[in-house]
């Protein structure tokens, strides 16, 4: 039956040690642990190298492909002063939105020159609320980025970006560059364990989801119907949903392997199929309407109040996930980007 309750931004407030935050990546990407929702409503803690005995002969695991761009650049202004600005979205070659930490200072047509690199310069072109729409004159493709960025960690991530982030904090099957943070579900899976994956029949394919800065957007109003999503382009190849619809229709499971394929593959369904194209989505997934386009879900440990915990609890219910955190936190699960995983069946 379904939970036809409304539910509020309070619902999903929690309390989570501030040492449970992962700071770092586990040793190895998977050697985190798992937690297993089991259909019968059942917890298991398993490693996350055990994903494979929850996966079945012609299981479909959709994988988001985005790649992380160097998107945290520093510019100097040519007044004087250092700007922090962390591109959030790409518009086309030369225009990127953008915050930044000077924002009651900079004003449009303002020009700042990147400080790696002198000859990479940049105007502003207008603010909207907290964003700016900047403007470059050289094309800021993946080799001017690896040039004048870093890494751009989650803003809970209490310390400065290293050379470990630049290999830990993307996927081993990224591919589309864009993304302004990790589809972090996809962290820890290894070429070995994709390898083990295939072996046992199952199909592994993907998805692009341009996953924005957006994404630490918080929810600021008690009544949660009035939260904005950010917007975030995606592209569903048609074999990806060519090998989904069919998966569906021959009574295999389709599994997400977090959030943001999930995104993608609820904005895309339609009357029982999955519809290949680009686009941008701006869906928001949250109790009491359940995600239709999935059978099962990977995903990490979310942020209390955040829109990710209500996605996942409209996918495995309010009192089942909220009742799995808490034992999360007893447990000393870690939680958020470098954090732990959770398979919900």
């Amino acid at each position: 039956m379904a939970d036809e309750r409304t539910f509020r931004l309070s619902d999903f407030d929690f309390h989570l040690p501030e040492e449970l935050i992962a700071q770092e990546p586990a040793a190895e990407r998977d050697m985190s642990r798992l937690m297993v929702l089991r259909e019968d409503g059942l917890l298991e803690h398993r490693g996350f190298r055990d994903i494979v005995e929850y996966l079945r002969e012609g299981d479909v695991v959709v994988f988001n492909d985005a790649r992380v761009i160097p998107a945290r650049v520093f510019f100097s202004r040519l007044s004087g002063g250092r700007v922090e600005f962390i591109l959030t979205q790409r518009l086309d070659d030369y225009r990127w939105t953008a915050i930044c930490n000077r924002t009651s200072r900079l004003i449009p047509g303002e020009r700042l020159r990147a400080e790696a690199a002198g000859d990479v310069e940049i105007r502003v072109v207008s603010r909207e609320g907290d964003h700016f729409i900047i403007e470059s004159g050289t094309a800021m493709d993946r080799t001017v980025l690896e040039k004048i960025g870093e890494v751009p960690l989650p803003p809970y991530i209490r310390r400065a970006s290293n050379e470990l982030d630049g290999e830990r904090y993307q996927t081993v099957y990224a591919r589309e560059d864009g993304a302004a943070a990790a589809p972090t579900a996809g962290l820890h899976f290894t070429g070995g364990l994709l390898s083990e994956m295939a072996a046992r029949g199952v199909h592994t394919v993907y998805l692009t989801l341009f996953v924005s800065w957006g994404t630490f957007q918080p929810v600021r109003q008690e009544e949660i119907s009035l939260h904005r999503m950010h917007a975030e382009r995606y592209l569903l190849p048609e074999a990806t949903a060519g090998a989904v619809n069919r998966a569906r229709a021959e009574g295999r499971r389709v599994i997400a392997a977090g959030t943001t394929s999930l995104r993608v593959l609820e904005s895309t369904f339609d009357s029982g199929i999955n519809r290949p194209g680009e686009g941008t989505t701006d869906i928001f997934i949250r109790p009491p309407h359940r995600p239709q386009s999935i059978d099962a879900l990977i995903t990490n440990f979310h942020t209390p109040r955040s829109t990710l915990l209500m996605l996942v609890a409209a996918f495995a219910g309010y009192d089942r996930i909220m009742e799995a955190y808490s034992r999360a936190v007893e447990l000393r699960y870690r939680f958020f980007s470098y954090g732990d995983a959770m398979i919900i069946l």
